[in-house]
Formats: C-alpha cells, sequence, structure tokens
C-alpha cells in the first residue's frame, strides 16, 4: 500500500496522509494526540466510560461480544449494530476533548461515538462495514485508537484486494464518501501478549 500527501488548506492544521487504495476516501493521522495526552486519555477512558458485556447471537447461540463497548451521543441517538440496540449516554469530559480535537481537521460535527475495548489479543472485531441506515448515504466514520497498535485489515467488498493500516496509540482515522460502500474492516484475534486499545468511532446518526 502506498500513501499520498494529503494538502490541508489550513498550515495550522496537522496534515493527514491519504490512503491510496481504490473507490475510498480515507485520511490516516499517525499522531493527531501527543504521547502524554493520548496517556491521559486512555487512562480516563478506562476509568470513566460505563463499559458494558454486550452479547450476541450466532448460530442459535447466544455468546459474548469479544470486547467491551459503550455508546454515547447527543439525546435520543439510538444505534442498531449487529443485532444490538443502545441508547446514548451522556457526553463525558474527555470524550468531548477528544470530539472537539478530530473535529477540527475533519470538518464534520459528530453527534455520537461507540468505543471498543479490547482487552487483549483474544478480543477482536469480525469484517463489517459502519453502513447502517442511521448513518446515511455516504458516512463519516472518525476512528480514534489508544493504547496497543493494532492492525486495520480491509478488504473490497467485491474486488481481490486486501491491505492493512496498523493503528498506533493516539492515531486518527477519518473514513468518508464511498468508503463503507466498497471496504470491510476488521481488528483480528492475535495469540501475541498484547496489552489494551480503546477504540472511539465517532458517527453522524441521521
Amino acid at each position: 500500500m502506498t500513501y499520498d500527501l494529503f494538502a490541508d488548506e489550513s498550515p495550522n492544521l496537522p496534515i493527514g496522509t491519504k490512503v491510496s487504495i481504490p473507490d475510498s476516501d480515507i485520511l490516516h493521522f499517525h499522531g493527531l494526540f501527543a504521547p502524554s495526552d493520548a496517556d491521559d486519555l486512555l487512562a480516563r477512558l478506562k476509568s470513566e466510560i460505563q463499559w458494558q458485556q454486550e452479547k450476541i447471537k450466532l448460530y442459535g447461540q447466544v455468546h459474548d461480544l469479544p470486547r467491551l463497548t459503550a455508546w454515547y451521543g447527543d439525546a435520543g441517538k439510538k444505534y442498531n449494530y449487529s443485532g444490538i440496540v443502545v441508547d446514548s449516554l451522556t457526553w463525558i469530559e474527555p470524550l468531548l476533548e477528544i470530539k472537539k480535537r478530530i473535529e477540527a481537521v475533519s470538518g464534520v460535527a459528530f453527534n455520537s461515538v461507540l468505543l471498543n475495548r479490547y482487552r487483549s489479543g483474544a478480543d477482536s472485531v469480525s469484517w463489517h462495514a459502519d453502513d447502517e441506515q442511521e448513518l446515511g448515504r455516504n458516512p463519516v466514520i472518525g476512528s480514534v485508537s489508544f493504547g496497543e497498535a493494532r492492525p486495520f485489515q480491509l478488504k473490497h467488498k467485491t474486488k481481490d484486494e486486501r491491505t492493512k493500516i496498523v493503528l498506533h496509540h493516539g492515531s486518527y482515522l477519518l473514513m468518508q464518501g464511498a468508503t463503507q460502500h466498497n471496504w470491510l474492516h476488521q481488528i483480528p484475534k492475535s495469540k501475541k501478549t498484547l496489552s489494551e486499545r480503546i477504540n472511539l468511532t465517532f458517527r453522524r446518526i441521521i
């Protein structure tokens, strides 16, 4: 995979790299959050978020979702994913800090966020696209990562194309345009000894 520099109109904002894969519009900000800020936010998210152990039904059996989750947002922003329906919890300060930082480089006002807490390499999320109806035709997804670096794998829905991006502590990935129409993504399990990772995917519920 190759990267092309993306020229931001404002010299005062961080410059992201455009991920050069077809049928997509993805920007990668490798270190949007300074290490000290990322460390602080990771600690606060661990302790202040109301983490839930959701369950999912597969082939007639109920299993624990292989990660912890939480859903926050503006009042009334309900979300339905993987057969799970969640009502938004009220924004808390660390989430608003992160939201403000990414909105400055995204040009988008997000109104909700899904958090995933990967406690070890055994936690994962399988192939999917963030294309639920309530996200609109061309969803804008702002993905922030704190903690252990994990590979973010992508595969095209109709073409024989795959790639991956390693999402490091304090990085930001902005996916927009036709990305969710054309690509699936996942965080695979790993047999390596890995520390915790928290990922936040900011969205706009219509």
